[in-house]
């Protein structure tokens, strides 16, 4: 996902390949949307599991694009990276050309060392976007809203039928807008990917959680407008009335 603001091309949690392991990507092709881009100024990450952590696309970038991550990884990151490594913790910030990105909290993860560690991002210029990661509904999201958010990007579902802790399905997504308060909201993180073998189309969750979450968000959180895009598409946000 990218992020153009300002000027300034942020790229988060980059899979820039059509296959990772036994999952195949599902009706788009990575290598002609990296090829449609411009070149990324910063790379955010919000955790090393390996759906976002992705070595083969990270070292396919140019080794002087720093990466955003968070702290207690940069020591390990270093070794196997030829690039910059900027340690974030939750709260704290880091300015490129007028951009200011705050690491928030995220309720992912789990207890190993440096694999456990996530976060999300408040990205502040002309407008204010939120991008969580990977997480579960947590209190302090209703503070986040304080800061006006105009879009947030919620993950609404995993690449497999069933979802794990720290995850949001597509009514406690609904429930993370209610608090957020975003004035647009983009459900991502769903049917991007599904397991080898084509038996997999025909399970719902590839279908279910967009529509899903859009019913939830219209009762929970009224006043957001959702769009639900295809893969690879854009979107602009509108200026404040």
């Amino acid at each position: 996902m990218m992020f153009h603001m300002q000027g300034v091309h942020l790229l988060t949690d980059p899979v820039l390949t059509d296959r990772v392991l036994h999952l195949r990507r599902r009706n788009f092709t990575a290598q002609r949307w990296l090829i449609s881009q411009p070149p990324p100024d910063l790379i955010l990450l919000s955790h090393l599991h390996l759906d976002h952590w992705h070595l083969p696309s990270l070292r396919r970038l140019p080794c002087d694009i720093p990466l955003i991550a968070p702290k207690g990884t940069g020591r390990w990151l270093r070794r196997i990276l030829c690039r910059p490594v900027i340690e974030l913790s939750p709260g704290e910030e880091y300015g490129i050309k007028g951009i200011t990105i705050r690491a928030t909290y995220a309720a992912h993860g789990g207890n190993l060392p440096v694999i456990g560690l996530a976060q999300g991002y408040l990205l502040k210029g002309e407008s204010v976007v939120y991008f969580p990661g990977d997480t579960a509904v947590f209190p302090q999201m209703a503070e986040l809203a304080k800061e006006g958010i105009d879009l947030a990007l919620i993950p609404i579902w995993g690449w497999g039928p069933t979802l794990g802790t720290g995850h949001l399905d597509p009514r406690a997504a609904a429930e993370a807008v209610a608090l957020l308060k975003p004035r647009h909201v983009i459900p991502i993180h769903w049917a991007s990917f599904r397991p080898l073998g084509p038996i997999w189309e025909k399970f719902t969750y590839l279908r279910i959680p967009g529509p899903k979450f859009i019913y939830y968000t219209r009762q929970l959180a009224p006043g957001t407008q959702v769009h639900l895009l295809d893969p690879g598409e854009s979107f602009h946000i509108p200026a404040r009335c």
